[in-house]
């Protein structure tokens, strides 16, 4: 088990999916367990309460994340949570406080060196991404597929004693459909922060962490625990990383409008 490091202010975790077999719920409680953040949001989806409906699966490791939040929220960790499209229902609960939890439609960080930023789920986007709706369907019924594929073959892999690896995470880097909707997305939530005058952004949604820079502004995109089972963290200088469920720096925010390549650390990670 990897040392969680001291020097984190907060965290940021979306897209948990709890109630469905896909959430990667034991490699989350792991690293819940080991962070100490001062706030930790909740961006949306966390849980899935469309998927629910057709089929509701809440095991004994999905239930400890649950638990595992509300205690930071007992023991002073300001808990923020922003219900997302897959648990829109809770939005009627939005400037409610529940179990030290604050519910919000969106909030305004900010950063130790004075930066603010926009944090939102991202949905709001939705009907401002240029796609046919055909090529929507397809990728929805390949995903699940892939989805199906990705637990049978972390099945194989923990009983190899190797540790998890996302196939549809692969999938997805390596499709050129994907990264066109990714980039409309950076786009769309970069204009948002310049509009609103916000430094920055910081949403899920997309199931795709990574930062991008544009003009001064910094998009950031915290990931998921369906796929690539990522968290963005603020630490305590006020810088922003992405890191894995191991609690391992997988890039720094970009500097001065420069890329940050989240495609090669991730395919550089070790499997």
């Amino acid at each position: 088990m990897t040392c969680f490091r001291q020097d984190i202010r907060t965290l940021f975790i979306s897209d948990l999916h709890l109630g469905t077999p896909d959430c990667q719920a034991q490699l989350l409680v792991d690293l819940l367990r080991r962070a100490r953040p001062e706030r930790l949001y909740l961006v949306g989806d966390v849980f899935d309460l469309l998927a629910m409906q057709r089929r509701a699966v809440l095991p004994r490791q999905q239930q400890a994340v649950i638990a595992r939040i509300l205690r930071l929220a007992r023991s002073g960790c300001e808990v923020i949570y922003i219900p997302g499209n897959h648990d829109a229902a809770f939005r009627r609960l939005c400037g409610l406080e529940i179990h030290n939890v604050s519910v919000r439609r969106r909030a305004v960080h900010r950063l130790g060196d004075g930066r603010r930023l926009l944090v939102a789920h991202g949905d709001e986007f939705d009907g401002h991404v240029r796609m046919a709706p055909w090529l929507i369907t397809l990728g929805d019924r390949t995903h699940r597929v892939v989805m199906t594929i990705n637990r049978w073959v972390n099945h194989w892999r923990r009983l190899t004693g190797r540790p998890w690896w996302s196939l549809a995470g692969a999938v997805k880097r390596r499709s050129g459909t994907a990264q066109r909707y990714v980039a409309q997305f950076e786009r769309l939530a970069l204009h948002q922060a310049e509009r609103e005058g916000f430094d920055g952004y910081i949403g899920g949604h997309i199931h795709q962490p990574g930062f991008a820079q544009q003009d001064g502004r910094l998009y950031c995109n915290d990931g998921d625990w369906v796929e690539h089972c990522t968290a963005l963290v603020e630490t305590i200088s006020g810088t922003l990383e992405l890191i894995d469920w191991r609690g391992q720096r997988l890039l720094n925010e970009p500097i001065n409008d420069c890329g940050a390549d989240i495609d090669e650390a991730l395919a550089h990670a070790p499997a």
